[in-house]
């Protein structure tokens, strides 16, 4: 387990890993990296990497989880045995457990899925490497795969938490902030609608370091937003190109 830090905040105003109190760490998205599903996102934030692939709409297997009115959506999140320092069981945890329904009920209320009734659309995150906010991550990574699959949705979901150390409010919590921070607060955003789709919280805030720390969360989650527009938009530019090429031969 990492060693607590003596200071998670320094004096001049820096944190552990040397970012502003509202700067995100290095982000980088990309979209359809697997051959053989059906959408596909790639996510490094910071040290975060993790991997998305969405299957379907299919016909449910079993049959009888398929919905009259809509498709079922089946999230699985997995953190990969060696994605942490200490080595983890393969087998799902009860946290990835819990999690895998947490990014579903946040992905939901985005996807049209009354289009595909009596269908699944399965989604898989496993996680290459953790350094905290894996399921903010992971929720951004697995709308821009959703929207690399074709699925007719509302908005594109991005997410980012914003937490309290050294009582101090800050954004895109880092491992070891997360797990000796003060407080913790990720949220899912629909920046189209203003719309949450997922607000927690773990610690304490008072009632106006909350809503600074909302606020920073959603400012964060519209910077996330306009990389998830850009990641989908450099696939089609790639593929315009090659068009282009083939064209000219």
């Amino acid at each position: 387990m990492a060693v607590k830090p003596a200071k998670l905040m320094e004096e001049n105003g820096l944190r552990v890993d040397g970012r502003k109190p509202n700067e995100l760490r290095a982000l980088k998205l990309e979209v359809g990296v697997l051959d053989k599903a059906d959408g596909s996102a790639y996510v490094e934030q910071g040290k975060n990497k993790i991997l998305i692939a969405v299957y379907g709409p299919r016909e449910p297997h079993p049959r009888h989880i398929g919905l009259p009115d809509r498709a079922t959506l089946r999230c699985r999140y997995h953190m990969a045995p060696f994605s942490t320092e200490e080595r983890r069981s393969p087998a799902p945890s009860r946290r990835d457990i819990e999690l895998s329904k947490v990014i579903r009920e946040a992905l939901e209320p985005a996807i049209i899925s009354e289009i595909y009734p009596r269908t699944t659309i399965d989604v898989f995150i496993e996680v290459l490497q953790s350094d905290g906010g894996t399921r903010c991550a992971g929720i951004t990574g697995a709308s821009l795969a959703l929207a690399d699959a074709g699925i007719p949705m509302k908005d594109l979901v991005a997410a980012c938490a914003a937490g309290k150390i050294d009582n101090t409010i800050v954004v895109d919590l880092c491992d070891l902030e997360d797990k000796y921070g003060e407080a913790d607060l990720p949220i899912a955003f629909m920046p189209a609608f203003n719309a949450l789709t997922l607000i927690q919280m773990d610690g304490l805030l008072t009632l106006n370091e909350f809503y600074e720390a909302l606020n920073m969360a959603k400012e964060a989650c519209k910077i996330i937003y306009e990389k998830q527009k850009q990641a989908l938009k450099n696939k089609y530019y790639q593929i315009k190109e090659l068009i282009e090429i083939e064209g000219e031969k």
